[in-house]
């Protein structure tokens, strides 16, 4: 077995009032009540004070100053004091009294998890290592709801029997007599479209600079998403912009527009995809293990290569543009607003327009939006997929207002895309994705929903946002280069080691029917129309529980290391 190098950088505490569980290799922050991290953190990514007796930590990059920390270690509402801070990040609080107060980060970005033991409660960033403390056994309830849509697997579980989720935006409390309890602490707030924009500069702004002061950092150079955060690095020292493109291809595409960037600071480089890079190739180094299967398993070859090479030439951290779509290209669900406030010209008009791109009528659009029923308003449920038998209710859109959409869909993605970050980790390299800090969702979800949206616009708030740091090209720049191609190639060529995919731990578990799926993987060989998020659903459950089972489980103790303090 491996030794759990995929969720090596993490931290976590006990309840005060006799928790003694640590895991081996912790470093302890605090012996009363027990705080610690795991593995090699960055200067500046674990910053501790003390004022007036009380204790405060604040785990991951964030721009909060030393005298903000200790205004929020001294004030009376810590979620208020910690809201406008810009990163990704989790925030302990020690009162006097010896109570912990643990905020969970409001877009979802760092999960936190709690596990009850005979010595009390004990909680933590990363599911995978608490799941040593119950067993270590994954979850089928919560599979089979991850295989039945994987962008909204049943929230209340995490992939692992007795790992409970904290909900983002939630305050964990643990008494110095023991009792706990969680409640909201970040509900969103609502201001003018360009106070909104001054947010949104503000909050991507000051979380690209958190991560990238005095270190060397790559970081994608290809959509308007990742050229901003690329040329927002490029202000605080010099930044690798990393394109990627398919091997013989020179020109058109993201190359365009990655050569036509001459900015100070911004160095260019460019990582060719070949056919070793091909999704469901096997990689140099065996899949990680991680919390949850990550978005990218099935392209580990490529992510592997790629981060690796990024190591190589001195790069500690590679910043991503991933959380952009789910930000600046949400689906109409504000037609329900519009409908609840009686604007019926416009919700014709975008119903409309947003049809008319997908070549689709309009009708089924306005008939959700009198219904008020935004959370399906362009965004209709998949079938349930062939191969699944494990029973698995119908995902619930969640949300009865454009914002409440916008909010629950950006936590699920940031969520799982925590796991992608501990494949990195196992390169050496950070993984970060500043579109999924909370400041910069709080700064979206503040403008009005009807500002968000535009058929005719390309991310318009993103555009206007950074309207003096991009080129024109860039903002008028309307799609992405696109490699869905690759997939079915993927499957071709790598068609025997799929199709055992196919046949694996699940079928043996009794949660999916191999035939139907192997008939659906031979269709993707062909090239045949593919619904691909249900197959790579099952394709990355396969390859994550494989990894699972060949890492060796986290050891804990249950008495804390010398050199506590």
């Amino acid at each position: 077995m491996t030794d759990p190098g995929g969720w090596r950088r993490w931290f976590g505490g006990c309840a005060p009032g006799g928790g003694t569980a640590v895991p081996d290799g912790a470093r302890l922050l605090w012996d009363d009540p027990l705080l610690w991290v795991v593995g090699d953190w960055a200067q500046g990514q674990v910053r501790t004070t003390e004022r007036g007796g009380v204790r405060i930590a604040v785990l991951g990059p964030c721009s909060a100053t030393a005298v903000e920390l200790g205004y929020a270690s001294a004030s009376t509402d810590l979620a208020t004091a910690v809201c406008s801070w810009a990163g990704s990040f989790t925030v302990v609080r020690v009162d006097g009294g010896g109570g912990v107060d643990v905020l969970a980060d409001a877009a979802g970005s760092c999960p936190l998890y709690t596990v009850s033991t005979p010595g009390g409660l004990v909680w933590g960033s990363s599911s995978l290592a608490l799941s040593s403390l119950t067993g270590r056994c994954p979850d089928a309830e919560w599979l089979a709801s991850y295989l039945r849509e994987r962008n909204a697997p049943d929230s209340r579980r995490s992939a692992w029997c007795g790992v409970d989720p904290v909900p983002a935006g939630h305050r964990l409390v643990m008494g110095p007599d023991g009792g706990t309890s969680l409640s909201e602490w970040w509900t969103p707030s609502k201001c003018p479209t360009r106070d909104a924009l001054q947010a949104l500069r503000r909050a991507l702004g000051e979380g690209v600079r958190a991560r990238v002061e005095g270190v060397p950092v790559t970081s994608d150079l290809a959509g308007m998403d990742s050229t901003t955060v690329a040329l927002l690095a490029a202000r605080h020292g010099p930044v690798t912009g990393v394109t990627l493109h398919p091997s013989g291809v020179t020109r058109g595409g993201d190359l365009q527009y990655a050569r036509a960037l001459d900015v100070p600071g911004l160095n260019r480089t460019y990582f060719p995809l070949e056919t070793r890079h091909l999704p469901f190739t096997a990689a140099d180094e065996p899949l990680p293990a991680t919390d949850e299967p990550a978005p990218s398993t099935g392209v580990w070859a490529m992510l592997f290569a790629q981060l690796r090479a990024m190591a190589a030439g001195g790069s500690a951290r590679h910043l991503t543009g991933d959380g952009g779509d789910n930000l600046f290209l949400p689906a109409p669900a504000h037609l329900a607003d519009l409908a609840r406030s009686g604007r019926w010209l416009r919700v014709a008009g975008d119903a409309t327009d947003w049809a008319r791109l997908r070549k689709q009528s309009p009708f089924p659009l306005i008939a959700q939006a009198l219904r008020g029923d935004a959370a399906r308003i362009g965004r209709p449920v998949r079938p349930r997929p062939a191969w699944l038998k494990a029973p698995a209710p119908d995902p619930t859109p969640f949300g009865e207002d454009a914002d409440t959409v916008l909010v629950a869909s950006v936590r699920n993605v940031a969520r799982a895309v925590q796991a992608d970050n501990q494949l990195a980790d196992s390169i050496g390299i950070e993984l970060h994705n500043p579109y999924f800090d909370a400041a910069v969702l709080a700064a979206v979800v503040s403008a009005p929903a009807v500002e968000r949206f535009s058929a005719r616009r390309y991310k318009p708030l993103l555009a206007d946002a950074f309207a003096d740091l991009l080129p024109e090209a860039h903002r008028q720049r309307a799609s992405k280069g696109l490699f869905a191609g690759d997939f079915h190639q993927g499957v071709r060529t790598n068609l025997r080691r799929v199709l055992g995919l196919a046949d694996g731990r699940l079928a043996a578990m009794g949660v999916i029917d191999p035939a139907p799926l192997h008939a659906a993987v031979h269709a993707a060989a062909l090239g045949a129309q593919t619904v691909w998020p249900p197959l790579l659903s099952v394709l990355a459950v396969e390859m994550w529980l494989d990894a699972v089972e060949n890492t060796a489980p986290v050891g804990w103790t249950t008495s804390p290391p010398a050199g506590a303090r």
